[in-house]
């Protein structure tokens, strides 16, 4: 997200104080020298500092000061796992071991490390525990809270520095969603239906970036087969959700779906992000002629203006150079149907859509692959 100057703020503390915003921006160059986050830095020790002017409330300074450590500790530890994968896991901490869903998130594991990705979960038992089994020590990563039950961590991230406590459910669950590539949600209780509504509540909404979420049963089961006939029948039956909607997931009965699904997803798409007004989905492989052309039809409901536009990297993401060799596609997204972007996704992600003349891309028809 664009960063935006509060100057609302600094005015009130150059009314106030005109030599203390020129104090701080001192300090902070003095910790942090040439350092282009100084403005936001400034801004948020303001911000702690105008609370400070108040005065009103002590719990309202501890939640605060609770959440920005925890932040702080949390960025810093992500740090060293940054560049690399990750699927967060979300399943029910009473699975019991002799469960087959045990047995297929465990495998779950495993199968995300072969296709070079770590696992995250809330390091708790049942699934939670199954999956980090199947990963190992070095791929998983355990997001733990203290409970008065239950929520103890497993023994594959207890007593690691792969282990992450939290005090807050808040902060805890920015981070499953934040660091998440991908989502795999196994059958669970409250707290599992919580994430996978809040998930894809962010997703439609455009708070968080389009990545897939799974659905992961086994074979014949009926959980979320049940979820998502009640989401279709309540929600998309009665205009709640696009339908649309119903493509940020999927539902899956085997460990082997759920990793294709992953990979499929970034076998072109690497990643995306807003510039100005321009939405850019960064690419691994150039589209070709004809798969654009078709695309400014097919997809035309997703412009708010113009047309799609790829081109390569111009230096205008100059705070992420490093992925200065990826294809852009450019275009103004009316941020509005996620659902449909999914669905473009999913169009250049098909080989045969790309500017290449592999053997077994050339043998296919010459129409671009069309995604309903």
């Amino acid at each position: 997200m664009p960063y935006q100057p509060n100057d609302l703020l600094s005015r009130h503390f150059q009314e106030n104080g005109p030599d203390l915003i020129s104090k701080v921006e001192e300090q902070l160059n003095r910790v942090s020298p040439n350092s282009p986050n100084i403005p936001i830095y400034r801004d948020m020790i303001l911000t702690v500092l105008r609370m400070a002017q108040e005065d009103h409330n002590r719990w309202n300074a501890k939640i605060t000061l609770q959440a920005l450590r925890e932040l702080e500790q949390a960025f810093r530890v992500m740090e060293q796992f940054k560049g690399r994968r990750k699927v967060t896991v979300f399943g029910s901490a009473r699975t019991p071991v002799e469960h087959p869903l045990y047995a297929m998130a465990r495998e779950l594991g495993a199968a995300l490390v072969r296709s070079n990705m770590m696992v995250i979960t809330g390091a708790g038992g049942g699934i939670m525990a199954a999956a980090h089994e199947g990963a190992g020590r070095d791929h998983s990563l355990g997001f733990n809270i203290t409970l008065p039950f239950e929520q103890h961590a497993n023994p594959t991230v207890n007593g690691t520095d792969n282990l992450l406590p939290f005090h807050f459910f808040f902060t805890r669950k920015l981070f499953f969603v934040k660091e998440a590539d991908a989502l795999v949600l196994c059958p669970g209780g409250f707290g599992t239906l919580d994430e996978a509504l809040e998930v894809l509540t962010l997703i439609q909404t455009g708070k968080s970036p389009l990545v897939p979420v799974v659905l992961l049963d086994t074979p014949g089961g009926t959980f979320w087969q049940g979820a998502m006939d009640f989401i279709r029948q309540q929600l998309e039956d009665n205009h709640y959700i696009l339908p649309t909607d119903m493509k940020l997931m999927r539902l899956v009965y085997s460990v082997e779906e759920a990793v294709e699904e992953i990979n499929q997803f970034y076998s072109n798409f690497h990643s995306s992000r807003w510039l100005k007004r321009q939405f850019v989905i960064r690419m691994n492989h150039k589209l070709s002629d004809q798969a654009l052309e078709h695309m400014q039809s097919a997809f035309a409901d997703l412009c708010l203006s113009d047309q799609f536009h790829q081109h390569a990297y111009s230096g205008e993401e100059h705070d992420e150079a490093q992925f200065s060799h990826l294809v852009r596609l450019a275009f103004a997204f009316n941020a509005r149907n996620h659902g449909r972007l999914r669905a473009l996704v999913d169009y250049i992600n098909l080989p045969e859509n790309w500017a290449q003349s592999a053997p077994q891309i050339a043998q296919r028809s010459r129409e671009p692959s069309k995604v309903i």
